[in-house]
């Protein structure tokens, strides 16, 4: 494979004009005292900083993650190369999680892991599986035909495939989570849920552990961010349209950040995130919905930290301008990144 996708140069070029709803951010490479931050020794202090203020204003989980949990393999079928378990784990005690496991029938040596996380739809993990929705988003079934081992865990918001009225059921689960861990955030609850399912992809004798992946769109792709963000274990990472700035998506909800990140005190904001990423392998995809040209300044952000660590940045937006979803061209690029940097 060559070292690098063929249009990396053209993600790191900004857009030829920004909109009018472009953020301004601060530079990441200074300190409150003024004091710029000018080797990857410094940098790598500054990042311990951020990551403990992320991981105090996110909340605790009081709740272990020593060994992998085991699980249980409720069905199982094969489908153009690829053997698909519809699995089941705890990923807290009392609270199972249904995940979907695919991976290529024969394999001859181990294999990329990647954590496949589904958007927000009714049927949860049948769309990166490949049995319900848009086949463009069949993230985990084609990437097992690539030769991965993909897991598709479903998101704590869902208790059942089918919940109805999907706001007043993620409301219920919301609360439920407050009372269970009433110092914690949703996304608290989703970083712990996605680095349990990385240990468990991380275990399994077909998983090369030290290549790992995550990928999502819109609510997987919020996923995608803080999970890359806090465990250094992923190596590479592919967002799509889950609106990086706080303002660009429904951050705030109960079942994300909660109402504390909407306040122009909050001081945080998601560009020190994918500074917490760097070196590793990071795409921003958008297509003018919730992320896009806007999207820019993260990413033009991030690039002076990654530099640190190289010259060639693997950090990139690429804006197909298709709206909220997964054209061929964006989705061929997700496979290419993966194929390349994993």
């Amino acid at each position: 494979m060559p070292a690098d996708v063929t249009w990396l140069d053209e993600v790191q070029q900004p857009p030829r004009r920004l909109p009018r709803r472009t953020p301004v951010l601060p530079a990441l490479l200074s300190v409150e005292e003024g004091r710029a931050i000018q080797t990857r020794a410094d940098w790598e202090r500054q990042r311990q900083v951020l990551c403990r203020q992320w991981r105090e204003f996110l909340g605790p989980l009081e709740v272990d993650r020593y060994e992998p949990p085991s699980f249980e393999v409720i069905d199982e079928d094969r489908l153009a190369g690829v053997v698909r378990m519809r699995i089941c784990y705890e990923a807290e005690p009392g609270c199972p999680v249904e995940a979907y496991l695919l991976k290529p029938v024969e394999v001859r040596d181990r294999l990329p892991g990647v954590v496949v996380f589904h958007s927000t739809v009714p049927y949860t993990i049948r769309q990166p599986a490949g049995l319900e929705g848009a086949p463009e988003k069949a993230f985990g079934l084609k990437l097992a035909q690539r030769g991965c081992v993909a897991l598709c865990p479903r998101c704590f918001l869902w208790s059942n495939d089918r919940p109805g009225r999907f706001r007043r059921h993620v409301q219920k689960q919301a609360r439920q989570l407050r009372i269970r861990h009433p110092r914690a955030t949703g996304m608290a609850k989703m970083v712990h849920d996605a680095q349990t399912s990385l240990d468990l992809l991380a275990r399994m004798p077909d998983v090369d552990p030290q290549r790992l992946g995550a990928v999502g769109h819109s609510l997987g792709a919020k996923q995608v961010l803080y999970l890359s963000a806090l465990d250094e274990r992923v190596r590479v990472a592919v967002s799509s349209e889950g609106g990086i700035d706080r303002r660009f998506s429904n951050w705030s909800a109960p079942w994300y950040l909660g109402r504390t990140a909407a306040r122009a005190t909050f001081g945080r904001e998601h560009h020190e995130l994918l500074g917490l990423v760097a070196a590793r392998a990071f795409l921003l995809i958008g297509g003018g919905s919730a992320d896009g040209d806007h999207s820019w300044p993260f990413v033009a952000a991030a690039l002076p930290v990654y530099r640190l660590y190289g010259d060639r940045p693997r950090l990139g937006l690429f804006n197909h301008r298709q709206g909220h979803t997964v054209p061929p061209e964006a989705e061929q690029r997700i496979y290419e990144w993966f194929e390349t940097y994993l």
